[in-house]
């Protein structure tokens, strides 16, 4: 274990020089073609960063943060686009890396309403805090070393994505002093397909897919199927590279042959999301569920599709054993420096 935190304190030494040299070299050659060629060597990198580490919790954030979001960051910066970009405002060196490092974004202004039928984003209906999800996530972890129930390890799989993400969050808040997005927003209320993917569930995944793949296929294919169907192709586009994405980190935190099960769980979601938005465009407003019908409805086709697709291959490589395990142990390591930093004082 102690192999690993080595390899894994290296592996974010790697990242730092690389996101140096992109914000201090690689910015100073034109946006296109010749940045991006400049930059070939740090994808090359961050790809293969996550095959130095064996344990599945570090190699899980390695690979979401740097392989998948990072990497897509840096796409965008050889356009000078996204949250890179030189036309981001109070650009510095610090916020260059923790945008690079880090699955975070700044707060948008505008109000989101949630649409479907649902209050507002900001009337939370279970207002967990960040401490509250660590609670929670610790009782849950504890029983499902006992219980190996694929509803526990659902839920346990949101507020580790929640309480990784709010950590960010919180280095950043309280470096930058800026407002950021929070991960996700309560996506057990979801009321369709399309708000669970869209707003509520891994929102800063969501944010890189629309401008790493949904609008640029939606782009390109306005000029030959038009703009109706433009966005559903953005829309299916998305959701295979999610699935992609996906098996690389499976593969990663497994190292056995891709069962591509993952793969198809987004490319069937991806197919519903697609027939919902062209009913609700074809029946518009007339016809609607409830949300106390649609939302039970939601939120059990993504379990039940979880459970067949999405899960199994962990279960099967036991994934979720040895993540436990990881949890464990960081635990034990937090637990040890709490009882020598009481001990100083005692001593004092």
């Amino acid at each position: 274990m102690e192999e690993e935190a080595k390899n894994f304190f290296k592996a974010w030494l790697v990242v730092f020089a690389s996101l140096s040299y992109s914000y201090f070299i690689a910015s100073k050659i034109p946006k296109g073609i010749l940045r991006f060629i400049s930059l070939l060597p740090i994808f090359y990198l961050f790809f293969l960063l996550p095959l130095s580490i064996y344990r599945p919790i570090p190699n899980i954030i390695l690979s979401g943060f740097i392989t998948w979001i990072a990497n897509s960051r840096l796409l965008l910066y050889s356009f000078n686009l996204g949250p890179l970009s030189s036309n981001q405002s109070h650009s510095s060196f610090l916020r260059f890396i923790f945008f690079g490092a880090f699955p975070i974004k700044v707060k948008e202004n505008t109000s989101n309403d949630q649409k479907d039928g649902l209050v507002n984003s900001y009337n939370k209906v279970l207002p967990l805090n960040f401490w509250s999800k660590i609670i929670i996530f610790v009782i849950l972890e504890a029983i499902y070393k006992y219980n190996k129930s694929m509803i526990i390890l659902c839920c346990l799989m949101y507020l580790f994505i929640d309480i990784v993400f709010g950590v960010c969050d919180l280095i950043v808040e309280s470096t930058l002093g800026l407002e950021l997005e929070s991960p996700s927003d309560e996506p057990y209320l979801s009321t369709s397909l399309q708000n669970f993917w869209g707003r509520r569930w891994n929102r800063i995944i969501s944010d890189t897919l629309r401008h790493t793949v949904y609008l640029p296929v939606k782009s390109t294919a306005v000029k030959f199927v038009g703009r109706r169907w433009a966005s559903l192709s953005g829309v299916m586009a998305s959701f295979v590279v999610s699935g992609l994405m996906h098996e690389l980190i499976y593969y990663n935190v497994t190292r056995v042959t891709p069962t591509w099960e993952v793969t198809w769980f987004f490319v069937l979601h991806g197919v519903c999301v697609v027939l919902e938005m062209v009913v609700k465009r074809s029946l518009g407003q007339k016809w609607r569920l409830h949300w106390a019908i649609s939302g039970p409805l939601t939120v059990g086709l993504v379990m039940g599709t979880g459970f067949w697709l999405f899960f199994p291959q962990l279960m099967r490589n036991h994934v979720d054993v040895k993540a436990t395990e990881d949890i464990m142990c960081l635990g034990n390591y937090f637990k040890e420096i709490i009882m020598k930093i009481k001990n100083e004082f005692v001593i004092y």
